[in-house]
């Protein structure tokens, strides 16, 4: 297994000073026990300090002499940041760095009534160093950032090799071992994942529900690490965090902001919830079939519009990796009190880059959602809850979680959230280095084809947002297949069936790669050789039948909790000579129909039908380009959906607001 490295690298501008500061911390690491291979180094300047920390992800911390001249100092000729705003600086390119301050003893009230205030983790006296004492300091600092606390009692209780009379039935895969059906299973799996497989049985596991040990311990470490006063592990995905949040914020008739595009689980939300959702219509690109953030004229006005709502939840980044301009639009709710959650189930790892910074609690958002299974190295359904509302009520947020969390959670889940976070924390920023310059290569790679070319984020872009300052995540990228002489369905199966490649996901003339901190550049190597094998075919390009564009949002007549619990009745979506059904105009939808991809309702519950909506779903039904439609039930042949009884309608109130 390779072994960690960390460096620390001290800061001060008086050259042999910092060479004896080196040459001792050095010595005392080779001294003492070193598991995470701590070393360190020097540089004389706050410039080299920043560039030294921008080029190299192995640093851990940094200890900074608190005399390094100001801004309007020199020192050999160059131009200097103060200690402080070094520190300031720091923080802003990598807020997972632990900082130190080297101080005069005589100062010590003076500096540290100072730097308490800052991001600062502690200082040491410059004129009397204890290069073990130092050394001790620092590696116990680095250790406690790399523990986790979780997964090594998991594993160590695992080791311990008890005998289970208790949940799971497979007894730590005893039920399976020796099994002539089964075994294979076993085996193919892994010992360990049936080992690890436990539950609340084992108090020294601690309890997810009412964790007050070690999962407690790990969420703590966790909000550190992601910049939350709060985090929550959540072993259901983020479909349920969002619904968690939503529930705990959201009385019966609450409104709620939500741009349409967001994920179903939040419309899901709104039914549980019993919300009033005022939808916000995003910019939609009918070249590439792409949906992107609602515009931000559109935002102000609705939050103007609705001062009264509760909360607004907005999706950032998007599927596409389009991300908003946050800071203005979570200000503006703040003025009238709403509470602003961000679904960022693909942008956990923000945090731990520059490039992709600021995250949403860093503009000032009360929640933030992230599958941290998308982007990082945890398994499928682990997500974390961020909270930075300080007036959450934690009992009933609690009572909500515990509604929606299974009493049964998958401990191995909760492991990797634990190990995926330490993962960041100690290497995140080198990983995402990474992973961006492979980005960049396989970008250039893919239009040096001539056939094949990545949209750039102005493609992306309806005029209407292209000044609301929205930026890209360039981990996932976009890809114009329309001159190759594929459908984006050929184009699929043949790098799937021929190339053993599997992309993200498709529209009707792009395909979407994703690129993650498990990228390697032999894979990005063997698309590129995929890409140019098909690019030089040199097939005449095909003609590609665009994907229907969705309706916009209709109106409500009701709220979309009253009408989905409503006995309802299956309409059919065509007449009986196989044309639209123009009698479902005027109609109340009972459920949500979702086209997926993109994943867009385009109807909720309480939603009223138009014509323009039932050509739309009939269209996707006869559409060259396969398409799920969830909430459509086809009766014999005959696709249907659920839609209002007059008897249901008189049982239901209409709304008096228009949303």
């Amino acid at each position: 297994m390779p072994k960690p490295v960390s460096r620390i690298l001290l800061v001060n501008d008086e050259k042999l000073v910092l060479k004896a500061l080196v040459k001792g911390l050095n010595a005392a690491a080779r001294q003492l026990d070193n598991p995470l291979g701590i070393t360190f180094a020097g540089v004389e300047s706050s410039a080299e300090a920043l560039a030294a920390i921008q080029a190299d992800g192995e640093i851990q911390a940094v200890i900074v002499d608190d005399q390094l001249p100001g801004d309007s100092g020199k020192a050999r000729g160059k131009q200097r940041l103060s200690a402080l705003n070094l520190v300031h600086e720091i923080h802003a390119l990598r807020p997972e760095l632990d900082v130190y301050v080297l101080i005069a003893q005589e100062n010590e009230d003076e500096v540290v009534n100072t730097l308490l205030c800052e991001t600062v983790d502690g200082y040491f006296y410059r004129d009397d160093p204890d290069y073990l004492g130092w050394y001790r300091i620092l590696n116990a600092q680095l250790q406690e950032r790399a523990h986790t606390p979780f997964y090594d009692k998991l594993k160590q209780y695992v080791f311990m090799a008890k005998d289970a009379w208790h949940t799971p039935g497979h007894s730590s895969g005893d039920s399976l071992r020796g099994s002539p059906w089964a075994e294979d299973f076993y085996e193919f799996m892994g010992e360990h994942i049936f080992k690890g497989d436990l539950s609340c049985s084992v108090p020294m596991l601690d309890s997810l529900l009412h964790p007050t040990g070690i999962i407690e311990e790990a969420q703590q470490i966790a909000a550190k690490a992601f910049g939350a006063r709060r985090t929550f592990f959540a072993t259901n995905g983020t479909s349920t965090a969002n619904k968690v949040i939503l529930q705990t914020l959201l009385a019966p008739g609450d409104k709620l902001l939500l741009d349409r595009n967001c994920h179903k689980s939040v419309h899901h939300g709104v039914v549980i919830s019993g919300a009033l959702p005022v939808y916000l219509d995003s910019s939609t690109n009918e070249e590439y079939g792409l949906f992107g953030p609602v515009p931000k004229a559109v935002i102000f006005r609705a939050i103007e519009a609705n001062k009264d709502a509760r909360a607004m939840i907005l999706t950032s980044c998007t599927y596409d990796g389009l991300r908003y301009d946050l800071k203005p639009i979570i200000e503006a709710a703040h003025q009238h009190g709403i509470k602003v959650i961000i679904d960022e189930a693909w942008y956990g790892h923000a945090r731990f880059h520059p490039e992709f910074r600021p995250t949403a609690l860093e503009c000032g958002a009360d929640f933030a959602t992230q599958s941290t299974h998308k982007v990082m190295s945890a398994f499928s359904q682990a997500s974390m809850i961020h909270v930075n509302d300080a007036s959450l009520d934690e009992h009933v947020f609690r009572e909500n979680y515990n509604m929606h969390t299974s009493t049964s959670p998958q401990y191995s889940m909760i492991a990797s959230l634990d190990v995926a976070r330490k993962q960041m924390s100690m290497e995140g920023y080198k990983l995402l280095s990474r992973t961006l310059a492979l980005a960049a290569e396989l970008k250039e790679l893919i239009n040096a084809t001539g056939v094949f070319r990545v949209l750039e984020l102005d493609d992306l872009l309806q005029d209407e947002v292209k000044g609301d300052g929205v930026r890209l995540d360039p981990t996932k990228i976009t890809v114009d297949i329309s001159a190759c002489g594929y459908t984006v369905d050929e184009l699929q199966k043949l790098l799937f069936e021929r190339f053993n490649i599997q992309i993200e996901k498709s529209t009707f003339n792009t395909i979407t790669l994703l690129l993650t901190i498990g990228t390697t550049k032999s894979k990005v190597s063997r698309l590129y050789d995929a890409l140019m094998r098909i690019s030089r075919e040199g097939r005449a390009p095909r003609r590609l039948y665009r994907t229907p564009a969705i309706p916009h949002f209709t109106s409500l007549k009701y709220l979309p909790r009253d009408a989905f619990y409503c006995g309802g009745q299956l309409a059919p979506l065509l007449d009986e000579a196989d044309q639209v059904n123009a009698k479902l105009a005027g109609r109340i939808s009972a459920d949500q129909i979702v086209p997926y991809p993109p994943g867009i309702p385009v109807l909720v519950p309480g939603q009223v039908i138009t014509p323009e909506i039932i050509s739309y779903l009939v269209n996707l039904l006869r559409s060259q380009k396969q398409v799920e439609l969830h909430g459509v039930v086809f009766d014999g042949w005959l696709p249907c959906i659920r839609v209002l009884t007059d008897t249901d309608e008189q049982g239901l109130r209409p709304l008096d607001v228009e949303v």
